[in-house]
Protein backbone atom coordinates (compact mmCIF):
# COMPACT_ATOMS: atom_id res chain seq x y z
CA UNK A 1 0.00 0.00 0.00
CA UNK A 2 3.33 2.27 1.01
CA UNK A 3 4.98 1.22 -2.07
CA UNK A 4 1.57 2.85 -4.60
CA UNK A 5 1.15 5.87 -2.63
CA UNK A 6 4.57 6.34 -2.76
CA UNK A 7 4.43 6.05 -6.91
CA UNK A 8 1.09 8.37 -7.19
CA UNK A 9 3.18 11.22 -4.36
CA UNK A 10 6.02 11.02 -6.95
CA UNK A 11 4.46 10.97 -10.12
CA UNK A 12 2.68 14.55 -8.69
CA UNK A 13 5.75 15.80 -7.43
CA UNK A 14 7.53 15.12 -11.14
CA UNK A 15 4.84 17.22 -12.71
CA UNK A 16 5.76 20.00 -11.10
CA UNK A 17 7.74 22.73 -12.35
CA UNK A 18 11.08 22.27 -10.08
CA UNK A 19 11.55 26.06 -8.87
CA UNK A 20 14.99 24.91 -8.33
CA UNK A 21 15.49 24.24 -11.72
CA UNK A 22 13.51 26.08 -13.64
CA UNK A 23 14.31 29.62 -13.12
CA UNK A 24 17.85 29.96 -10.84
CA UNK A 25 20.31 28.75 -13.61
CA UNK A 26 24.20 28.62 -12.37
CA UNK A 27 26.35 30.95 -14.81
CA UNK A 28 29.73 32.78 -13.69
CA UNK A 29 29.21 35.30 -16.38
CA UNK A 30 25.96 36.15 -14.80
CA UNK A 31 27.16 38.13 -11.87
CA UNK A 32 25.87 39.89 -9.04
CA UNK A 33 28.51 39.63 -6.14
CA UNK A 34 31.83 41.63 -5.68
CA UNK A 35 33.94 38.61 -5.62
CA UNK A 36 32.45 37.25 -8.39
CA UNK A 37 32.50 40.29 -10.78
CA UNK A 38 36.12 40.63 -9.95
CA UNK A 39 36.82 37.15 -11.11
CA UNK A 40 34.33 37.54 -14.27
CA UNK A 41 36.70 40.33 -15.21
CA UNK A 42 39.38 37.72 -14.55
CA UNK A 43 38.28 34.90 -17.21
CA UNK A 44 37.13 37.49 -19.80
CA UNK A 45 41.16 38.75 -19.52
CA UNK A 46 42.57 35.38 -19.99
CA UNK A 47 40.37 34.27 -22.97
CA UNK A 48 40.81 37.55 -24.70
CA UNK A 49 44.54 37.59 -23.97
CA UNK A 50 44.88 33.96 -25.39
CA UNK A 51 42.50 34.27 -28.46
CA UNK A 52 44.92 36.93 -29.49
CA UNK A 53 47.88 34.76 -28.89
CA UNK A 54 46.57 32.26 -30.77
CA UNK A 55 45.43 34.53 -33.75
CA UNK A 56 48.96 35.29 -34.25
CA UNK A 57 50.53 31.90 -33.80
CA UNK A 58 47.84 30.80 -36.46
CA UNK A 59 48.76 34.09 -38.46
CA UNK A 60 52.42 33.25 -38.37
CA UNK A 61 52.08 29.12 -39.21
CA UNK A 62 49.96 30.23 -42.06
CA UNK A 63 52.46 32.87 -43.24
CA UNK A 64 55.51 30.27 -43.02
CA UNK A 65 53.37 27.61 -44.66
CA UNK A 66 52.72 30.15 -47.79
CA UNK A 67 55.98 31.05 -48.49
CA UNK A 68 57.34 27.06 -47.81
CA UNK A 69 59.00 26.34 -51.19
CA UNK A 70 57.74 22.55 -52.05
CA UNK A 71 60.57 19.93 -52.32
CA UNK A 72 63.58 22.73 -51.86
CA UNK A 73 65.55 23.53 -48.85
CA UNK A 74 65.39 27.41 -47.82
CA UNK A 75 69.00 28.70 -49.02
CA UNK A 76 70.85 30.23 -45.52
CA UNK A 77 70.50 33.85 -45.92
CA UNK A 78 73.02 36.32 -44.18
CA UNK A 79 71.34 37.23 -41.16
CA UNK A 80 68.59 34.41 -40.69
CA UNK A 81 69.78 32.89 -37.83
CA UNK A 82 70.05 36.32 -35.68
CA UNK A 83 66.75 36.84 -36.59
CA UNK A 84 65.29 33.83 -35.49
CA UNK A 85 67.16 34.13 -32.36
CA UNK A 86 65.20 37.73 -31.89
CA UNK A 87 62.21 36.34 -32.99
CA UNK A 88 62.64 33.14 -30.63
CA UNK A 89 63.72 35.49 -27.34
CA UNK A 90 60.84 38.18 -28.24
CA UNK A 91 58.43 34.86 -28.09
CA UNK A 92 59.68 33.97 -24.53
CA UNK A 93 59.98 37.38 -22.91
CA UNK A 94 56.10 37.94 -23.95
CA UNK A 95 55.28 34.77 -22.91
CA UNK A 96 57.22 35.34 -19.55
CA UNK A 97 55.46 38.56 -19.75
CA UNK A 98 51.80 37.39 -19.53
CA UNK A 99 52.09 34.09 -17.80
CA UNK A 100 53.20 37.00 -14.83
CA UNK A 101 50.72 39.73 -15.24
CA UNK A 102 47.80 36.66 -15.18
CA UNK A 103 49.75 35.22 -11.93
CA UNK A 104 49.41 38.54 -10.51
CA UNK A 105 46.12 39.70 -11.56
CA UNK A 106 44.66 36.07 -10.18
CA UNK A 107 46.43 36.24 -7.08
CA UNK A 108 44.57 40.13 -6.48
CA UNK A 109 41.03 38.40 -7.77
CA UNK A 110 41.04 35.72 -5.74
CA UNK A 111 42.02 37.19 -2.47
CA UNK A 112 38.88 38.64 -1.86
CA UNK A 113 37.30 35.60 -1.82
CA UNK A 114 38.86 34.77 2.08
CA UNK A 115 38.83 38.56 2.83
CA UNK A 116 36.80 38.91 6.10
CA UNK A 117 35.83 41.57 8.58
CA UNK A 118 34.93 41.67 12.49
CA UNK A 119 31.46 42.82 11.67
CA UNK A 120 30.39 40.46 9.17
CA UNK A 121 27.35 37.67 9.50
CA UNK A 122 28.76 34.32 10.03
CA UNK A 123 27.37 31.22 8.87
CA UNK A 124 28.94 27.18 9.90
CA UNK A 125 27.97 25.20 6.16
CA UNK A 126 28.63 21.89 6.67
CA UNK A 127 28.96 19.69 3.61
CA UNK A 128 27.00 16.10 3.96
CA UNK A 129 26.52 13.16 1.48
CA UNK A 130 24.11 15.15 0.13
CA UNK A 131 22.41 17.90 1.70
CA UNK A 132 24.10 21.13 3.21
CA UNK A 133 23.69 21.98 6.94
CA UNK A 134 23.61 25.71 7.75
CA UNK A 135 24.85 27.50 11.36
CA UNK A 136 24.00 31.26 11.57
CA UNK A 137 26.38 31.84 14.18
CA UNK A 138 27.21 34.88 16.59
CA UNK A 139 28.80 36.27 19.68
CA UNK A 140 25.40 35.62 21.45
CA UNK A 141 24.81 31.65 21.77
CA UNK A 142 20.94 32.87 22.52
CA UNK A 143 20.86 34.15 18.08
CA UNK A 144 21.97 31.06 16.85
CA UNK A 145 19.90 28.70 14.47
CA UNK A 146 20.59 25.72 12.49
CA UNK A 147 18.34 25.40 8.89
CA UNK A 148 19.42 23.57 5.74
CA UNK A 149 19.86 23.93 1.81
CA UNK A 150 18.71 27.47 2.24
CA UNK A 151 21.02 30.47 2.94
CA UNK A 152 19.27 33.79 3.25
CA UNK A 153 21.82 36.68 3.35
CA UNK A 154 21.26 40.51 3.22
CA UNK A 155 22.23 42.42 0.10
CA UNK A 156 24.83 44.75 0.34
CA UNK A 157 27.24 42.94 3.47
CA UNK A 158 29.94 40.38 3.54
CA UNK A 159 29.15 37.30 4.79
CA UNK A 160 31.81 34.61 6.35
CA UNK A 161 31.03 31.13 5.37
CA UNK A 162 32.83 28.64 7.34
CA UNK A 163 33.14 25.43 5.31
CA UNK A 164 33.82 22.43 6.90
CA UNK A 165 33.03 18.48 5.20
CA UNK A 166 31.95 15.67 7.64
CA UNK A 167 32.26 12.62 5.07
CA UNK A 168 34.28 13.04 2.15
CA UNK A 169 35.39 16.33 0.27
CA UNK A 170 32.61 18.62 -0.99
CA UNK A 171 33.09 22.01 -2.91
CA UNK A 172 30.47 25.29 -2.10
CA UNK A 173 30.18 27.05 -5.23
CA UNK A 174 27.12 29.61 -5.60
CA UNK A 175 29.08 31.06 -9.27
CA UNK A 176 26.68 34.37 -9.21
CA UNK A 177 28.45 35.39 -5.88
CA UNK A 178 32.00 33.86 -5.51
CA UNK A 179 34.29 31.28 -6.75
CA UNK A 180 34.66 27.86 -5.36
CA UNK A 181 35.97 26.70 -2.13
CA UNK A 182 36.17 23.76 -0.68
CA UNK A 183 35.15 21.76 2.13
CA UNK A 184 37.76 18.88 3.59
CA UNK A 185 36.96 16.97 6.48
CA UNK A 186 39.31 17.64 9.18
CA UNK A 187 39.86 20.93 7.99
CA UNK A 188 38.31 24.36 8.41
CA UNK A 189 38.38 26.55 5.09
CA UNK A 190 36.49 30.23 4.85
CA UNK A 191 35.13 31.88 1.94
CA UNK A 192 32.99 35.26 2.07
CA UNK A 193 30.69 36.42 -0.26
CA UNK A 194 28.41 38.89 -0.72
CA UNK A 195 25.43 39.92 -3.08
CA UNK A 196 25.17 43.12 -4.54
CA UNK A 197 21.50 42.51 -6.02
CA UNK A 198 18.84 41.19 -4.43
CA UNK A 199 17.31 38.06 -5.64
CA UNK A 200 17.86 34.44 -5.90
CA UNK A 201 21.04 32.80 -6.67
CA UNK A 202 21.36 28.51 -6.96
CA UNK A 203 25.01 27.00 -5.94
CA UNK A 204 26.38 23.50 -5.97
CA UNK A 205 28.69 21.07 -5.05
CA UNK A 206 31.23 21.14 -7.48
CA UNK A 207 33.44 18.73 -6.09
CA UNK A 208 32.08 14.62 -7.00
CA UNK A 209 31.39 13.41 -3.55
CA UNK A 210 29.51 10.34 -4.61
CA UNK A 211 26.26 8.49 -6.18
CA UNK A 212 23.77 12.07 -5.91
CA UNK A 213 26.67 14.75 -6.19
CA UNK A 214 24.49 16.28 -9.05
CA UNK A 215 21.95 16.63 -6.85
CA UNK A 216 23.54 18.49 -3.71
CA UNK A 217 22.56 22.01 -4.48
CA UNK A 218 21.47 25.06 -2.56
CA UNK A 219 19.75 27.87 -2.77
CA UNK A 220 21.24 31.52 -1.31
CA UNK A 221 18.39 34.58 -1.42
CA UNK A 222 19.66 37.94 -0.85
CA UNK A 223 17.03 40.31 0.63
CA UNK A 224 17.05 43.47 2.06
CA UNK A 225 18.34 43.83 5.73
CA UNK A 226 15.11 44.19 7.29
CA UNK A 227 13.89 40.73 5.18
CA UNK A 228 16.71 39.23 6.66
CA UNK A 229 15.86 40.76 10.16
CA UNK A 230 12.65 39.29 9.80
CA UNK A 231 13.42 36.02 8.39
CA UNK A 232 16.16 35.18 10.82
CA UNK A 233 13.88 36.16 13.80
CA UNK A 234 11.59 33.80 12.53
CA UNK A 235 13.80 30.85 12.26
CA UNK A 236 15.27 31.57 15.66
CA UNK A 237 11.44 30.12 17.16
CA UNK A 238 11.07 26.95 18.39
CA UNK A 239 7.84 24.98 15.75
CA UNK A 240 4.70 26.09 16.03
CA UNK A 241 2.22 23.69 17.87
CA UNK A 242 -0.06 22.57 14.83
CA UNK A 243 -3.43 23.90 15.17
CA UNK A 244 -5.19 21.23 12.21
CA UNK A 245 -6.07 18.13 13.72
CA UNK A 246 -4.23 15.83 10.97
CA UNK A 247 -1.03 17.86 11.46
CA UNK A 248 -1.15 17.46 15.24
CA UNK A 249 -1.88 13.53 14.33
CA UNK A 250 0.99 13.79 12.16
CA UNK A 251 3.47 15.48 14.81
CA UNK A 252 2.52 12.56 17.15
CA UNK A 253 3.32 9.84 14.42
CA UNK A 254 7.07 11.92 13.78
CA UNK A 255 7.60 11.95 17.52
CA UNK A 256 7.00 8.01 18.37
CA UNK A 257 9.05 6.83 14.85
CA UNK A 258 12.52 6.72 14.22
CA UNK A 259 11.83 10.31 12.30
CA UNK A 260 12.76 12.27 15.70
CA UNK A 261 16.36 9.64 15.95
CA UNK A 262 17.68 11.36 12.87
CA UNK A 263 16.19 15.16 13.12
CA UNK A 264 15.95 18.04 15.34
CA UNK A 265 12.69 20.11 15.08
CA UNK A 266 13.09 22.40 17.87
CA UNK A 267 10.11 22.38 20.52
CA UNK A 268 9.96 18.95 21.07
CA UNK A 269 11.69 15.87 21.64
CA UNK A 270 13.40 15.41 18.50
CA UNK A 271 16.56 16.25 18.50
CA UNK A 272 18.44 13.72 16.08
CA UNK A 273 21.59 15.51 14.46
CA UNK A 274 21.99 12.67 11.24
CA UNK A 275 19.52 14.75 9.27
CA UNK A 276 18.52 18.30 8.16
CA UNK A 277 16.90 20.48 11.22
CA UNK A 278 13.52 20.27 9.97
CA UNK A 279 11.87 23.14 11.98
CA UNK A 280 10.65 25.68 9.73
CA UNK A 281 11.40 22.96 6.85
CA UNK A 282 7.47 24.00 5.33
CA UNK A 283 8.94 27.50 4.50
CA UNK A 284 12.25 26.35 2.31
CA UNK A 285 11.62 26.65 -1.12
CA UNK A 286 13.14 23.05 -2.10
CA UNK A 287 13.83 19.55 0.16
CA UNK A 288 16.13 17.36 -0.80
CA UNK A 289 18.91 19.49 -1.02
CA UNK A 290 16.92 21.38 -4.21
CA UNK A 291 15.46 18.28 -6.43
CA UNK A 292 11.92 18.98 -5.57
CA UNK A 293 10.29 22.53 -4.95
CA UNK A 294 8.44 22.20 -1.26
CA UNK A 295 5.06 21.15 -1.32
CA UNK A 296 2.89 18.72 0.20
CA UNK A 297 2.79 16.07 -2.15
CA UNK A 298 6.59 16.23 -2.90
CA UNK A 299 6.81 16.06 1.36
CA UNK A 300 4.77 12.81 1.34
CA UNK A 301 6.74 11.25 -1.62
CA UNK A 302 10.13 12.07 -0.37
CA UNK A 303 8.82 10.52 3.51
CA UNK A 304 7.29 7.28 1.60
CA UNK A 305 10.45 6.48 -0.25
CA UNK A 306 13.79 8.68 -0.31
CA UNK A 307 15.40 5.56 -1.67
CA UNK A 308 13.67 5.73 -5.12
CA UNK A 309 14.02 9.28 -5.43
CA UNK A 310 17.63 9.97 -4.38
CA UNK A 311 19.46 6.34 -4.46
CA UNK A 312 21.87 5.84 -1.68
CA UNK A 313 21.32 9.08 0.98
CA UNK A 314 21.05 8.40 4.32
CA UNK A 315 17.70 8.46 5.48
CA UNK A 316 15.95 5.18 5.46
CA UNK A 317 12.39 4.13 4.62
CA UNK A 318 10.01 4.42 7.36
CA UNK A 319 6.86 1.95 6.99
CA UNK A 320 3.94 4.19 7.54
CA UNK A 321 0.36 3.89 7.05
CA UNK A 322 -1.64 5.80 4.44
CA UNK A 323 -2.55 7.46 7.33
CA UNK A 324 -0.15 8.40 8.96
CA UNK A 325 2.19 9.11 5.56
CA UNK A 326 -0.78 12.02 5.10
CA UNK A 327 -0.41 13.07 8.43
CA UNK A 328 3.31 13.23 8.63
CA UNK A 329 3.34 15.36 5.28
CA UNK A 330 0.28 17.98 6.55
CA UNK A 331 3.01 18.30 9.86
CA UNK A 332 5.71 18.75 7.91
CA UNK A 333 3.88 21.20 5.57
CA UNK A 334 3.36 23.28 8.47
CA UNK A 335 6.32 23.97 9.86
CA UNK A 336 7.02 27.60 8.56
Amino acid sequence: MIRVLSKACLSAVLAVPLAACGSNWQSALDVHGTSAISLKHLILLIVAVCSLVWMLVMVGLIWALWHRREGRPTPPQAGRERHMTIAVTGAVIVTVVIIGTFTVISFFATRGLSVAGQDDLTIRVRGLQWWWGLEYIGPDPALRFETANEIHIPVGRNVRLKLEGLDVIHSFWVPSLAGKQDLIPGRSNELVIRAEKAGVYRGQCAEYCGMQHAHMALLVIAESQENFDRWANAERNAAAQPVEEEAAAGMQTFLTKPCAACHTIRGTIAAGTTGPDLTHVGSRRTIAAGLFETTRGSLAAWIADPQTIKPGNNMPMVPLTPDELRAVSAYMASLK
